[in-house]
């Protein structure tokens, strides 16, 4: 986190749709007291940043409306372009002086310009070498910030937390799940333009990074090769998931499609491999509505050899009697960034 605050709204502003929650967490385990997804007009969020600030806008306010919180403050997560995470390794100091080496560091390892990012780092419980540290280095461009804030300030909410949408995916699984202090474990998150893909070890982000491929990416093969409309698509690509019949060369297509976002995941687990001296995936979650496509948990599972599970959001967060539990669980592979960005409070790091 760049900067936090306690009791927030959990926003998480994603190409296809806005979630929104609200959370009490305490010593007893957290409570979702509130919850509201609503669509997001074509074209008005790309690559984590907002395309289209006034239908955001008008999107938000009508989810805000929905919640009925009368909590103010929201905790909101960058993805895409615009948010980097790399792991680095930096010569062993004070803890003090490491925020003045980080825009040194930042400038040998980001793309993006200094004087235009915001920096945060996460020091790791452990090193490559006695004399260095391994730190998670965030870089988050000013402008994207700033466009989030306006939108978030344009319907009567402060953007008290600027998070990253893996962080949030992470602290949402360690509350579900728990440490798994033996084993590398992965969460994907598999959205419509984007799969959050984070790694943990013993709880520590090891590491963060989102892979340009997701749902859109079948109805994108689908709409070309059958002819359909995006809508269309979505639904036919929803139907085979079901298992129900669809047109002949459906399902070809889908499988070719799951094998173009393999590659793209080979890639990621390849560079966590290298960075992170040969660790090896064990275990993995997934989350998001392209992970319902037909068949992709099972061959990303199969590929890496790891076991592949379903996460559910809702395992040790208790769902308040107001709500509808019935929805919520039809809801459940979309929820998962906000209610980790909901799970936020003061003094988190």
């Amino acid at each position: 986190m760049f900067f936090g605050s306690k009791g927030l709204l959990g926003l998480d502003i994603g190409s296809t749709s806005i979630k929104i929650s609200e959370m009490n967490v305490g010593r007893g385990g957290a409570t979702l007291q509130s919850f509201v997804m609503a669509p997001m007009p074509p074209m008005t969020v790309g690559a984590g940043e907002i395309v289209d600030l006034s239908n955001v806008g008008a999107v938000l306010q009508k989810v805000v409306q929905d919640l009925k919180s009368k909590r103010k403050s929201a905790a909101i997560g960058m993805w895409g372009t615009s948010v980097m995470v790399k792991r680095i390794s930096v010569p062993r100091v004070d803890k003090k002086l490491i925020a003045e080496q980080l825009k040194f560091e930042a400038e040998q390892h980001i793309p993006f310009d200094i004087n235009n990012v915001t920096l945060s780092y996460h020091m790791l419980p452990f090193s490559s070498s006695p004399d260095t540290m391994d730190l998670l280095l965030v870089a988050a461009q000013n402008e994207v910030i700033r466009q989030y804030a306006q939108v978030i300030e344009s319907v009567g909410l402060k953007c008290q937390t600027v998070d990253v949408s893996g962080f949030a995916l992470a602290n949402l699984f360690e509350t579900n799940y728990g440490k798994f202090p033996n084993e590398v474990v992965a969460v994907f998150n598999v959205g419509a333009q984007i799969t959050n893909f984070v790694a943990l070890q013993n709880g520590e982000v090891i590491f963060c990074r989102d892979i340009p491929v997701g749902g859109s990416t079948y109805n994108a093969e689908l709409s070309k090769n059958f002819g359909l409309s995006y809508q269309e698509a979505e639904s036919l690509k929803l139907s085979a998931g079901k298992g129900q019949e669809v047109p002949e060369g459906v399902s070809q297509t889908l499988a070719q499609v799951s094998d173009m976002i393999i590659e793209e995941i080979r890639s990621s687990i390849d560079f966590l491999s290298v960075t992170n001296q040969g660790v090896k995936i064990s275990r993995a979650w997934f989350t998001g509505g392209g992970s319902l496509t037909s068949g992709l948990i099972e061959k990303i599972s199969n590929t890496f050899e790891m076991q592949g599970d379903i996460l559910n959001p809702f395992r040790k967060i208790s769902i308040s009697r107001k709500l509808n539990a019935g929805y919520l669980q039809q809801v459940a592979p979309f929820v998962s960034i906000s209610l980790g960005l909901g799970l936020r409070q003061s003094g988190d790091v």
